[in-house]
């Protein structure tokens, strides 16, 4: 577990992802039940609703999520320079973490705002991690 250990940034920035998607679970039934949606549906597509706007952060956390737990630990089990790997994992946090507020707080446009920005850091952090992976793979 010790070659783990140099990893734990990377470790903690996962965990800490997975429970704020798993916390917005609830808020975001909670904001759809009172809108008197059934369980599954999705509020109309207007930014300007608070629940739609929490809806589509938890969904984009939970697309998000798979990949970014799938890169990171691909990068870990592959031995990946720990630096970098946590660098990558934490810089994709933080930019997850803004964007979640600021896709909640509903700053900016619903397109190519600053949410848009948040989101191609963390993107690309991830496809960095991943290339870091393959790399270390072969």
């Amino acid at each position: 577990m010790e070659t783990f250990a140099e990893y734990g940034h990377a470790v903690a920035s996962v965990v800490i992802f997975t429970l704020v998607v798993l916390f917005m679970a609830p808020f975001t039934a909670l904001a759809k039940q009172g809108k008197g949606l059934a369980p599954g549906a999705t509020p109309e597509q207007d930014y300007s609703d608070k629940a739609y706007r929490l809806n589509r952060a938890y969904l984009n956390g939970t697309e998000t999520l798979p990949a970014y737990v799938a890169v990171t630990f691909a990068a870990i089990l592959m031995g990946a320079n720990p630096f970098w790997v946590n660098l990558l994992a934490s810089l994709a946090l933080v930019a997850r973490l803004v964007m979640l507020f600021v896709h909640i707080r509903g700053f900016g446009r619903p397109n190519s705002g600053l949410r848009s920005v948040l989101y191609v850091i963390a993107w690309a952090c991830m496809v960095v991690m991943g290339i870091i992976a393959l790399v270390a793979a072969f």
